[in-house]
């Protein structure tokens, strides 16, 4: 029952500076006067697209919910605030995976000093679909947007990519602290997060951006989960065409000054490694240069969802 459910909440979720109203109320009631610009984020995931419930502890399936609006936090070189919690439940055990859900967003909440003020619960005989609205806080330095990219900047990405389907997709950490990081010490021009896979994220920024970009794909730092899928599935795709397309990778892709790219690299600020992949151009669209030199067009690639 939904009654019990939120008093459940009542009882689990933590106390927050931030939240004077949370779960029990018609809304939520946040203490936010010293905020001067907030980002607002919803991503709604579904069983069967996002994640298979049947195959995977619904704990891990919390996180990620909450985990991939927090990535879009990050894009944005947002501080996490505050949040609310959709679900549409399968009636049959839906009080069990609700709690198991939360059990799951909890501890990453906490991580991120996030406030989890609440949302809505419906149920029904299809199955689970949860959506995630998150608030975030722009710092002083301003929100990382995806249409700042200037031809000859660089394309700096954390991390590594491809193969995300054997796991990481539920267990990634998002990039909050390393964008909040960056975008404190360095000039930052624009930024995307790669859900939906290195080439279309970045085709998103070049359209956003009105320019170009060349990917160097020697220098595309390829996930040991790309190799062993591509192993694994024996299509004839490469690691490379797995780091390329396969999204939920939830790595960043950064747009930098060209001076300021090279003083990053240098000084590797993060816990995880930043790559220089190729630069961004004045001519339109999507370009590839491989270990030879041989410059050919790229074809975006990744995930869309798909509708008439």
């Amino acid at each position: 029952m939904e009654s019990e459910l939120i008093a459940h909440l009542r009882r689990r979720l933590p106390a927050h500076p931030l939240l004077r109203v949370g779960p029990g109320d018609d809304a939520a009631v946040l203490a936010m006067g010293d905020v001067d610009e907030c980002v607002v984020t919803v991503d709604l995931l579904t069983d069967g697209v996002d994640f298979e419930l049947r195959k995977t502890d619904p704990r891990r399936v919390g996180r990620k919910l909450l985990a991939a609006n927090l990535s879009d936090l990050a894009a944005m070189a947002a501080e996490p605030l505050a949040g609310v919690v959709a679900l549409a439940l399968p009636r049959d055990g839906g009080l069990e995976l609700a709690v198991a859900l939360y059990e799951g967003m909890l501890p990453l909440a906490e991580d991120y000093n996030l406030a989890v003020a609440g949302g809505d619960t419906n149920s029904w005989d299809g199955p689970l679909a949860a959506s995630v609205t998150l608030i975030g806080k722009v710092t002083e330095h301003g929100p990382l947007r995806r249409d700042g990219a200037r031809p000859e900047d660089r394309i700096l990405v954390t991390g590594a990519f491809g193969g995300s389907i054997l796991g990481r997709h539920l267990d990634f950490e998002p990039r909050v602290r390393e964008t909040l990081l960056l975008n404190e010490k360095y000039e930052l021009r624009a930024g995307i997060d790669v859900s939906d896979g290195l080439s279309i994220d970045l085709a998103h920024i070049v359209e956003e951006s009105n320019c170009g970009a060349v990917l160097e794909t020697a220098n595309i730092p390829i996930h040991d989960d790309a190799r062993r899928l591509a192993e694994q599935r024996a299509d004839g795709s490469s690691p490379l065409d797995h780091a390329l397309g396969d999204g939920e990778d939830f790595e960043l892709i950064l747009a930098v000054p060209p001076k300021e790219a090279e003083r990053i690299i240098a000084d590797q600020p993060l816990d995880i490694p930043l790559t220089d992949v190729g630069r961004f151009t004045t001519e339109p669209g999507l370009w590839q240069i491989d270990d030879h030199g041989a410059r050919t067009k790229l074809v975006p690639r990744g995930w869309e969802h798909r509708f008439d």
